[in-house]
């Protein structure tokens, strides 16, 4: 049976015909629970430490980059082209460069260094999960290829959960290309039940919550 045959016994299971857009979604009827920002803060530096990763609250631009100088102890790094790193300053540290939009520069850039440094649009207290979105600077491969991520979020942006984040985001795809939850660092477990980190992706985690 070929593709449009199966296109055409769902439509015709949906009642639907062939030139028939599909209709809305339906509203988000989920109610995320209501939980104050210092208890959403403490739960996501509580799950996140649970996995692995490592978090820390600062109260302001130039207390992330003095951060994220520290956390890289003079390592190289790669980070996002993105507006929030440029306020935080990122971009002026020793030994970190600004990611080349070009893919296969971008490629040999993240392959070389030590560590990648993104934004996250949100953060999830109850997982410890940072949403990353891909677009507008912010390529997947520095979160991805360097073994060591630090992601820099906004204080506002630690939701409750998934429920709260399909609230505010009920239809991703439309936002990005790309939607990914990361929770901790890369681990990956063999026949024999043996954890290792970092094979699939970086081994180290840290979140900066600004």
């Amino acid at each position: 049976m070929n593709r449009e045959n199966i296109l055409h016994k769902i439509r015709t299971a949906l009642g639907r015909s062939a030139a028939q857009a599909p209709a809305p979604a339906p509203p988000v009827r989920l109610r995320p629970p209501e939980v104050p920002l210092e208890e959403r803060l403490r739960r996501f530096a509580a799950a996140l430490e649970e996995v692995g990763g490592k978090s820390a609250c600062v109260d302001s631009p130039a207390a992330a980059r003095t951060r994220v100088e520290e956390l890289l102890n003079g390592r190289r790094a790669v980070a996002s082209a993105v507006p929030f790193l440029e306020e935080c300053g990122i971009h002026t540290l020793a030994g970190v460069c600004k990611a080349p939009a070009a893919a296969a520069e971008l490629k040999k850039v993240c392959s070389e260094v030590e560590a990648g440094i993104t934004s996250a649009e949100y953060a999830l207290a109850d997982t410890g999960s940072l949403v990353l979105m891909a677009g507008g600077g912010e390529a997947r491969m520095v979160s991805l290829l360097p073994p060591a991520h630090i992601a820099l979020v906004r204080r506002g942006r630690v939701l409750t959960g998934l429920d709260e984040l399909f609230t505010l985001m009920p239809q991703p795809a439309v936002h990005s290309s790309s939607m990914v939850l990361v929770t901790g660092p890369s681990r990956t477990a063999d026949i024999e039940q043996i954890l290792i980190r970092g094979v699939h992706g970086p081994g180290e985690v840290y979140v900066i919550v600004v």
